[in-house]
């Protein structure tokens, strides 16, 4: 029986990767007077390291014009993520960024029918608010039963700390719940963590690989509307 859906943020409740976080990244570069800029392939490769800052460490590593290995570039690395986290924040209260097709509408159902929904990602509690104060108004945390953010689960996915915690904080067995996410490595935190999960294609993770996945879709809504009803048939057909 389906209790509990459990929410990724970054690319799968928006498109906040490619058009938030590279964004404020670009920006923060050139506040501090830097030539760098990610294109959109340049930070889809960037993606194959997990977290912000060590995704900077990771670049500087190969650029010829940064500072060496050692404090110098850990500082300015530091800094660039502060600036970054800032810009994102700010541009996210202002114009906001919209919800990916089907998401309001899988959320709204589950909160007609009283399904319990919850949030596991390792972005920080700001990130979360930011996104979705402006889409889903100042209420948004009363909408989930469980909020799991990094400040609750430093470890990174594919670790499933974030999920478990959820799970934990949801009071719910993982094959009463389904996690919704969209790349290779939050596919393996929910997996590690017993639940079944439906993909959600995002911009930089359209070509999967998705091994193991209840099920794989271009959004919520294509081919077909993912509804509580769908998704509890795909349970019973044993794809967890």
């Amino acid at each position: 029986m389906l209790r509990a859906l459990i929410w990724d943020i970054d690319g799968t409740v928006a498109e906040t990767e490619r058009d938030g976080h590279r964004v404020a990244f670009n920006l923060a570069f050139e506040s501090m007077g830097l030539p760098w800029r990610w294109s959109e392939s340049d930070y889809g490769r960037l993606l194959q390291v997990a977290g912000g800052y060590e995704r900077l460490l990771h670049d500087l590593a190969q650029r010829p014009d940064a500072p060496p290995p050692g404090a110098a570039r850990e500082r300015l690395a530091g800094e660039l993520h502060r600036r970054k986290n800032r810009f994102h924040l700010e541009r996210l209260a202002g114009a906001g960024l919209p919800l990916r097709p089907g998401v309001r509408a899988l959320m709204e159902e589950g909160r007609s029918l009283g399904v319990a929904q919850a949030i596991a990602t390792t972005s920080g509690r700001a990130n979360v608010e930011a996104l979705l104060r402006p889409a889903l108004g100042a209420g948004w945390p009363g909408r989930f039963a469980a909020v799991v953010c990094a400040e609750d689960a430093p470890r990174k996915k594919p670790d499933p700390q974030a999920y478990r915690l959820a799970l934990q904080r949801l009071g719910c067995r993982p094959v009463e719940a389904v996690a919704l996410e969209d790349s290779p490595n939050g596919l393996a935190a929910a997996r590690a963590a017993g639940i079944a999960t439906v993909i959600t294609r995002s911009a930089y993770f359209a070509a999967g690989p998705f091994d193991g996945a209840l099920r794989v879709c271009d959004d919520l809504c294509t081919p077909q509307p993912v509804t509580l009803a769908r998704l509890g048939e795909w349970l019973r057909e044993g794809g967890a």
